[in-house]
């Protein structure tokens, strides 16, 4: 008996895929904080791309690669947004040479203002939580919802992720906090000024041990709770929670 070919439906699929894959975080990482920092340390001096050009390069690498990723994803995402808007500040406050204390401000008013919304998404239909930590990609959130439906516990549940709201809130305070001390201790050169670059580099770099570091810490230690909470109230095991 002769083998006929494969039906179509059982041959691999050549279409390219539409999801846009993941940033690669040590890229990322590069890109946005450690090439500027070394551009506005090591070549921001006269003998080199001088002040000016020297913070317009540098703030060139995290802008383009923002820019590009909102691109190619084709969507909006307010965090990337308010980072663009960060950046453009930034070379604003350095261009136009104003007193250093509005970068202070300004490093302070981007998480502030996220930290505001968070608490004050609690009052509407939409928490911000469910956007940024109790959503599918990292919580099986539909599994979760049907359990606690069945078990009557999700007014409880929505008591916790209130909970965890408010908490959010206060991590985004934190590195409100955190960026204004840094930045007002860090840099106090003129800007515009050879030693304004200099610090705006080290600025960047210390603030990724000292402030986002911790900052991802608690927000990690925040998924950990709202799963454990799904566990107990859903009555569902851990790894059934969690997306992998």
């Amino acid at each position: 008996m002769k083998h006929g070919r494969a039906p179509d439906a059982a041959l691999p699929s050549t279409a390219p895929s539409t999801t846009p894959k993941k940033n690669n975080p040590l890229l990322e990482l590069l890109i946005s904080i450690v090439i500027p920092a070394v551009i506005l340390i090591k070549f921001s001096g006269a003998q080199d791309l001088g002040a000016v050009r020297g913070l317009l390069v540098a703030l060139a690498f995290p802008l383009t690669w923002g820019v590009l990723d909102l691109l190619r994803r084709r969507r909006v995402n307010l965090i990337a947004v308010l980072g663009l808007v960060s950046i453009s500040l930034t070379g604003g406050i350095g261009l136009l040479e104003l007193d250093t204390q509005w970068l202070a401000v300004k490093e302070a008013a981007i998480p502030g203002l996220i930290g505001i919304a968070v608490v004050v998404s609690t009052r509407t239909r939409y928490p911000l939580v469910k956007t940024l930590l109790y959503n599918p990609a990292l919580i099986d959130v539909a599994r979760v919802q049907k359990s606690l439906e069945e078990k009557g516990n999700s007014a409880a549940f929505n008591a916790r992720l209130q909970t965890a709201t408010y908490l959010l809130g206060g991590t985004f305070f934190f590195s409100s906090f955190m960026n204004y001390l840094l930045a007002t201790w860090i840099v106090t050169s003129p800007a515009g000024s050879e030693a304004f670059n200099e610090q705006l580099g080290r600025l960047a770099l210390l603030s990724y041990p000292i402030i986002a570091i911790p900052s991802m810490l608690m927000m990690m230690a925040l998924l950990y709770y709202l799963a454990r909470a799904a566990r107990e109230l859903a009555g569902l095991k851990l790894t059934e929670v969690l997306h992998h």
